[in-house]
């Protein structure tokens, strides 16, 4: 088992930023996959973000350029830098758990492990 505890949400306007932290804790070597994922009301929860083995970093493209994506093994962390914020990112943020060559690192259903979420909203 994993489990998985996200922070760092919090409301900022539109061109600010905001740091998304995720402590993980139990086997966490049998999930070197770590993904963020958002979910806006009414939608589909879709992908950001992911990082595998620590190194391996891959990025939807709507955020490509402006959030970035990394871990500390020490720690237990991963983490998710957002910056130039706009409006349309306003969701909730999960932090995702899953083993390497699973599937596609797109879908949900390839994650074993989810944290319980945090908000973040970003006003114009």
């Amino acid at each position: 088992q994993v489990q998985l505890a996200e922070s760092g949400g919090g409301l900022v306007q539109a061109g600010g930023s905001l740091r998304l932290s995720c402590a993980a804790s139990g086997r966490t070597f049998s999930s070197p996959r770590m993904g963020w994922f958002r979910q806006a009301p009414g939608k589909e929860r879709e992908f950001v973000a992911v990082i595998s083995w620590s190194v391996v970093t891959v990025y939807a493209d709507s955020v490509k350029g402006r959030f970035t994506i990394s871990s500390d093994n020490a720690k237990n962390m991963v983490y998710l830098q957002m910056d130039s914020l706009k409006p349309e990112d306003t969701a909730v943020y999960y932090c995702a758990a899953g083993p390497v060559g699973s599937g596609s690192v797109y879908s949900v259903q390839n994650y074993d492990y989810w944290g319980q979420g945090t908000q973040v909203t970003v006003s114009s």
